[in-house]
């Protein structure tokens, strides 16, 4: 199995890297550099392809062409790094449990938060509109068992374009998506470039703050960088359990 790993930056691809004996530097056309882990039973690759859902499907979307084209094609894409986790009750009229600072999270939803449009009745998304597409969702019994090697609570997670800052906003997405247990700013396009290639996709997030009014100094980066290292210790072998559950087929499905 060939997974790839797509970040935003430098320091989450380091910390997937982090769970590797050792990782070794190619280049991608583009000159996006590609690490490869070594000593794992399962051949992952990390690439950084920077910050937002544009630079993040444009980076996939270079990676999985060139693995196609080089005959070597991945088996599974995972959009990995940290991003904010709602806080329990965020919205009352559509409860989640939250997603506290230092937890891990495993999408079951990957969702195009802000893809659509204002209207006189508030927010349309893109598919009310009559074209594309704001939903992917993982494919259950990955997420399942990825999770569970993990420790991670199972959720939907929003992908912005601009970092929530209010409590007004905070409310109005948790109400908008039920059940939401994290934002950040990469994984619908990521997701995105997957869907095009045929490719499944997961998503995993650790949790660096609350989403809410910004506050800097409660913010965990270190502590939710060292966590996203120990859930990625624990994928090789959560994808080699959903493989044999699957009947040992290649790519989970």
């Amino acid at each position: 199995m060939r997974v790839l790993v797509v970040t935003a930056v430098a320091a989450e691809r380091d910390a997937v890297c982090a769970a590797a004996e050792s990782c070794e530097e190619s280049a991608l056309p583009g000159g996006y550099p590609l690490r490869r882990l070594s000593g794992a039973p399962v051949a992952i690759e990390a690439l950084a392809a920077g910050v937002g859902p544009a630079a993040a499907a444009a980076g996939t979307a270079t990676a999985l062409t060139a693995a196609a084209l080089a005959g070597a094609p991945y088996d599974l894409v995972v959009s990995a790094g940290i991003g904010g986790g709602f806080p329990p009750g965020a919205a009352p009229q559509a409860p989640s449990s939250g997603a506290p600072v230092g937890s891990v999270v495993v999408a079951d939803a990957i969702v195009a938060a802000d893809l659509g449009a204002e209207t006189p009745d508030g927010f349309a998304p893109v598919t009310e509109l009559g074209f594309g597409t704001v939903l992917h969702r993982p494919e259950a019994a990955l997420v399942r068992a990825v999770a569970a090697a993990s420790g991670a609570a199972t959720g939907p997670v929003v992908t912005v374009s601009t970092v929530t800052g209010s409590a007004a906003r905070t409310a109005e997405l948790a109400a908008r998506h039920p059940g939401v247990l994290a934002e950040a700013m990469e994984g619908f396009g990521v997701a995105e470039a997957a869907a095009a290639h045929g490719v499944p996709v997961l998503e995993i997030r650790t949790i660096s703050n609350a989403v809410g009014p910004r506050d800097r100094g409660a913010w965990r980066i270190g502590a939710a960088l060292a966590a996203l290292t120990d859930a990625f210790r624990t994928l090789p072998g959560a994808l080699a359990a959903a493989a044999e559950a699957a009947g040992g087929s290649h790519r989970p499905s």
